[in-house]
């Protein structure tokens, strides 16, 4: 037993079990960290049905991609939600979580001294509409016109390419909806999505934008 405690005293049991445990707990919560990423990837991504047409809740695919975008939320940046109560859509969820997901991340971009992002949601007869609105820097006049071009940026070269904006545009036209913008430099940015409740198989009945 002496010989025993005296072990133990040299290699400090104690200390290296309390590290041990400490350890193991860090581990956990690592992975739990993980397992979140994954399910928030795969909620975001929807690779169960992407490509097919189903009914989702649009503002949870707002929730869902506020939290993939959670680390670039930056803590002077304050987010608004004014969420009406909705039907759910017929949609391809996984593109339209694209949408949102490049419509706020132009929104945190334009803000860069911090500030608010203002998501809203309502019902108007038989189609939903989400806004994201920003109070950042705004997007110039002449700009306007072009802003969902292919390739067309506002921001410095290297630092966009230009498609975000372009791909929104397209995935919201194949839903038969609109997509628009309202901005002023120095006042921020409102991009507003209106989207049907239900797809129509009729191509006459898609909308023009």
């Amino acid at each position: 037993r002496g010989r025993i405690a005296a072990l133990r005293q040299k290699i400090d049991l104690d200390f290296v079990l309390e590290d041990t445990r400490a350890l193991l707990e860090e581990t956990r919560a690592g992975i739990e960290r993980v397992r979140k990423i994954v399910q928030d990837l795969r909620d975001f991504s929807r690779v169960d049905s992407a490509g097919q047409r189903q009914w989702a809740d649009i503002n949870q695919s707002l929730e869902t991609t506020l939290k993939l975008l959670g680390e670039r939320l930056a803590d002077d940046v304050e987010i608004r939600r004014e969420y009406g109560q909705l039907p759910q859509v017929e949609c391809d969820p996984a593109e339209l979580n694209q949408v949102f997901f490049n419509l706020l991340n132009n929104a945190l971009q334009a803000l860069p001294q911090g500030g608010r992002v203002t998501l809203r949601s309502g019902l108007d007869d038989a189609r939903v509409w989400v806004e994201i609105e920003d109070n950042g820097v705004g997007i110039a006049e002449d700009a306007l016109p072009h802003i969902f071009d292919p390739f067309f940026t506002t921001r410095p070269v290297g630092q966009g390419a230009g498609l975000g904006l372009s791909l929104a545009y397209g995935v919201v036209q194949q839903h038969q909806g609109r997509i628009s913008v309202d901005s002023m430099v120095g006042r921020g940015s409102v991009f507003r999505v209106t989207l049907p409740i239900r797809r129509s198989d009729d191509p006459a009945g898609a909308s023009d934008g």
